[in-house]
């Protein structure tokens, strides 16, 4: 989702290690121990098995979780995420700048400077926390690794610094080194954690324009590296499913974008796919387009033998009405493992609100009721009946 959020901020320190290309302290993860595979969230059929149970689940996004430098915010929404039943929350990664601050950063693009990674109290610290605290209340992550929009920097922060292009990101020698600098300090720092659900590439990675074969050359690489690094959790795009034909032939539907859903679904280290939905900013219509966008994506994940998840939908108006037949057509469709709602809202022990970008849901609200307590109640009601 396309976001425009102004970053939080806090004091802190940057740990350094001298390199020509990054830098980062090297820290152990919150759970330093080893994992037995058992305790890993894991594909099982079209469905996943988390903390030993398969099941459908339900989960959300918290964009903004490890960007909060107070910790007790952390413990709220956690707790509350708990207490909802949500299993699954999908957080943001990355966090790039262009100046370094006393505000959170997690890696740096200083013109005339080499890329910096920043393990300091005010950088990766922050997202540890998060694992930290999830860890606890049972709560699962999905972490990806770099933006494809503008927003904490993203690729086009990487184009910037390196004079490359969004059709040049996925091949550049440079980009895709620091790339890949980023997420081994990523991985290495969380890999032993039970709270790490799956690692994920790229928040909606496009090409707009390019051949499909480049994104998926360039996940197949990727989603290879990461597995050599952590063989254990699983691996995901986070693209929003385009698909190559099919449904109505509008533009969600064609590889405009670069990305055809089935082939990177196929990819071997691949372990699921994802899709959003956005039928409003897609400039799609008619009244069954969403249910039928859900229905479609589990058809494909059934026939290659992958689950996916419905990782991002949303409306910014009538949301109960509008999102609540696409959840019930989730839980039915074979092939959709989970649905996670963009995005979650809470307010927070400082007092402070989380950002609303008009599709939050806030705990405790008439649209988390009846789009969160209820849905939450259904999925565990259908278990009973199996």
């Amino acid at each position: 989702m396309l976001i425009f959020i102004a970053l939080l901020t806090l004091a802190g320190l940057v740990i350094s290690l001298p390199g020509a290309v990054a830098s980062t302290d090297i820290q152990k993860s919150p759970n330093d121990g080893g994992l037995p595979p058992k305790s890993v969230p894991s594909v099982d059929g079209l469905k996943f098995n988390i903390s030993g149970t398969t099941s459908y689940f339900a989960g959300t996004n918290a964009y903004w979780a490890a960007f909060t430098d107070k910790d007790n915010d952390i413990e709220v929404v956690m707790q509350h995420l708990n207490s909802s039943g949500l299993k699954v929350l999908r957080v943001w990664g990355f966090n790039d700048v262009s100046a370094e601050s006393n505000g959170v950063w997690f890696q740096s693009f200083v013109p005339g400077q080499p890329p910096k990674i920043n393990g300091g109290l005010n950088g990766l610290s922050r997202l540890d926390y998060v694992v930290f605290r999830a860890e606890f209340y049972g709560i699962k992550l999905i972490i990806n690794f770099v933006n494809n929009w503008k927003d904490y920097g993203g690729m086009p922060l990487y184009n910037s610094y390196y004079g490359t292009s969004e059709k040049t990101w996925y091949t550049d020698s440079k980009v895709q080194a620091q790339y890949q600098t980023y997420v081994k300090a990523v991985v290495n720092r969380l890999r032993n954690s039970s709270a790490i659900f799956a690692w994920e590439l790229a928040n909606e990675p496009r090409c707009k324009g390019c051949p499909t074969s480049v994104i998926t050359t360039w996940a197949t690489k990727t989603a290879a590296f990461i597995k050599s690094l952590d063989p254990l959790h699983m691996i995901t795009l986070g693209d929003e499913g385009f698909m190559n034909g099919g449904g109505d032939k509008s533009y969600p539907y064609t590889t405009a974008e670069g990305i055809d859903f089935e082939a990177n679904l196929k990819i071997p280290d691949i372990s699921f796919g994802t899709f959003h939905m956005y039928p409003t900013s897609w400039g799609v219509t008619g009244k069954d387009w969403g249910s039928n966008w859900f229905s479609n994506h589990g058809a494909i994940c059934a026939a290659v033998g992958k689950p996916c998840i419905a990782e991002e939908y949303g409306a910014n108006s009538n949301k109960a009405a509008t999102i609540a037949p696409w959840q019930a057509t989730s839980m039915s469709t074979k092939g959709i493992a989970g649905d996670m709602y963009w995005q979650y809202g809470d307010t927070l022990r400082s007092g402070q609100k989380t950002p609303d970008d008009g599709y939050t849901i806030y705990y405790g609200s008439s649209d988390y009721n009846a789009l969160v307590t209820s849905h939450v109640a259904a999925i565990n009601k259908s278990l009973k009946l199996a």
